[in-house]
């Protein structure tokens, strides 16, 4: 952005001006004192003021609030070095590239010569020329015989470029030509739009296209008019694609470009639908959401490091590091244990679960955690097309930013409890109904039938009275402890392991029996 800005004080405050300009990597292009030079007659002479043209230089998009946010960006340096200092005029300096055509240079020594035959040639003597100016073509086009070195743009401006005379070059020559760098004739006819716009085109138009197959997978789910419905938008969309396909080069290219269209359309349908694949392969609205938010959030991320100030740091890497540090907790086992163990009134220590099972935990907490990172995601975007609320110099986007971020992480806190509290739900239905109970990450309780080994009047349980006749829900032996689990009790039975005996129950709903000889010889 080319910006006009007015610094007003004295001499003082212009040098403090000129570093702030230089500290930021903002070029200074020109300055004069107000009411002079090219503001002569523009602006009045008023109070000591210079004016500055500066080349305001920042990430983000070009849209129709990039002025503003070159605004933005010198009111900011203005609160910061204490300058009173305004933008006058905001201009939009556009430096796209052009897409300039690249070339070979090739000597010409194999072709044959154009001199005309002193007299006409046999039908073999023109099969045989043909013959030799094919071969001389397709070595041509492999690189045979290529000098190395590469010209760009017109394919005349190629030519004169191979064979100028540059100091320090090699000696020109007329005796060289050119061929395009992937092979055929250049086409005249086709004119690529500028590098940025160019990309710009193909990303909307890509954009259309995966529009059309999300309206085409909910049609899939409808049935009646709402299936007809979400069709004719999944029609709209491709027509969209394809408006943009016909725009995607400045000159020629359209039916190509349409012909490319068509059949992306047709395989991205293809594969959403599942098509040769069982009826589990068709894409699903919510798999399609899910994979765009990854895509968002990777994006977002990007969009807001790349900008690389320290806020920004702090702004995405502040939840990460919070998400890994907390799922990395192996003290007393992993969080996600930590909170099945809870809800089941017994110790973390008392699961004993291995190590390879806590890390896979942990990676799921992470996996939980990770959506912290979609809204710092949502914040890199909106401040790659200038909104308005994460200005430099908008004071409540900080305040909203932290407020979304402890939404969002609370909301992952939840998420963490409610797959705890789902499994826990589970274990105790099987418990209730006497079957299997499912696994959590290592904990896979089994049903026991627990035989003592003393007498009951020496057995040290704790948190009820054992029954021998009927199994228990089991989580093993940690810490000497055995922790058993009873539908009919309050909370677990514990005792020392080196009382009972577990021997394992089909199930909750067999009689457990057991000879007590050994009970009553230790009597």
């Amino acid at each position: 952005m080319l910006v006009l800005v007015e610094v007003r004080g004295d001499q003082r405050d212009w040098d403090e001006a000129e570093r702030v300009f230089d500290q930021r990597g903002w070029p200074v292009v020109t300055a004069f004192p107000r009411g002079e030079g090219p503001s002569r007659g523009v602006l009045r002479e008023a109070a000591p003021a210079r004016l500055y043209s500066v080349e305001v230089r920042f990430f983000g998009a070009r849209n129709r609030r990039t002025e503003r946010a070159a605004a933005w960006r010198v009111e900011k340096v203005a609160r910061v070095a204490g300058l009173e200092m305004y933008a006058r005029r905001c201009e939009l300096v556009d430096r796209d590239r052009e897409q300039l055509t690249g070339w070979r240079v090739h000597t010409v020594d194999h072709r044959l010569p154009r001199a005309p035959a002193p007299r006409p040639l046999t039908r073999m003597a023109r099969l045989r020329r043909a013959a030799a100016v094919s071969r001389a073509r397709i070595s041509e086009r492999c690189g045979y015989h290529d000098t190395g070195m590469v010209v760009t743009g017109t394919a005349s401006e190629a030519r004169r470029l191979s064979r100028m005379n540059l100091p320090g070059g090699s000696a020109p020559t007329a005796a060289v030509d050119v061929r395009p760098f992937h092979g055929g004739r250049e086409r005249s006819h086709i004119v690529p739009r500028r590098e940025e716009d160019g990309w710009k085109r193909a990303f909307r138009t890509v954009a259309w296209l995966l529009a059309m197959v999300f309206c085409a997978a909910v049609a899939r789910q409808h049935n009646g008019v709402r299936t007809w419905v979400w069709a004719g938008i999944a029609v709209l969309c491709f027509v969209g694609g394809a408006r943009g396909a016909y725009r995607l080069f400045a000159v020629g290219g359209r039916v190509v470009s349409l012909l490319v269209c068509g059949v992306t359309a047709v395989l991205l349908l293809s594969l959403s639908s599942g098509v040769g694949a069982e009826d589990s392969g068709a894409w699903t609205p919510a798999q399609m959401l899910s994979a765009f938010a990854v895509t968002a959030t990777v994006a977002g991320i990007w969009l807001l490091v790349r900008q690389w100030t320290w806020g920004e740091w702090l702004a995405w890497v502040a939840p990460l590091v919070f998400a890994v540090v907390v799922s990395c907790v192996v003290a007393s086992g992993s969080v996600l244990h930590a909170l099945y163990a809870d809800s089941l009134g017994v110790a973390p220590d008392d699961l004993d679960v291995p190590g390879l099972w806590q890390a896979t935990s942990a990676v799921k907490l992470l996996s939980l955690l990770s959506y912290a990172l979609f809204v710092p995601a949502l914040w890199g975007i909106a401040k790659h097309v200038h909104a308005t609320f994460v200005s430099p110099v908008e004071r409540l986007g900080v305040p909203l930013y932290v407020c979304a971020q402890l939404a969002v992480v609370a909301g992952c806190g939840l998420g963490a409890l409610d797959s705890a509290q789902g499994a826990v739900d589970d274990f105790r239905t099987a418990a209730v109904r006497k079957t299997a109970p499912p696994s959590y990450f290592g904990v896979v309780p089994e049903w026991m039938c627990v035989e003592p080994t003393v007498s009951a009047a020496k057995l040290g349980s704790r948190g009820g009275v054992l029954k021998p006749e009927h199994p228990y829900l089991s989580f093993g032996e940690a810490g000497g402890t055995v922790s058993l689990w009873d539908a009919s009790a309050s909370g677990p039975l514990q005792m020392p392991a080196e009382q009972v005996r577990l021997v394992p129950a089909a199930d909750g709903r067999v009689r457990c029996t057991f000879s007590y000889q050994h009970l009553q010889k230790d009597g």
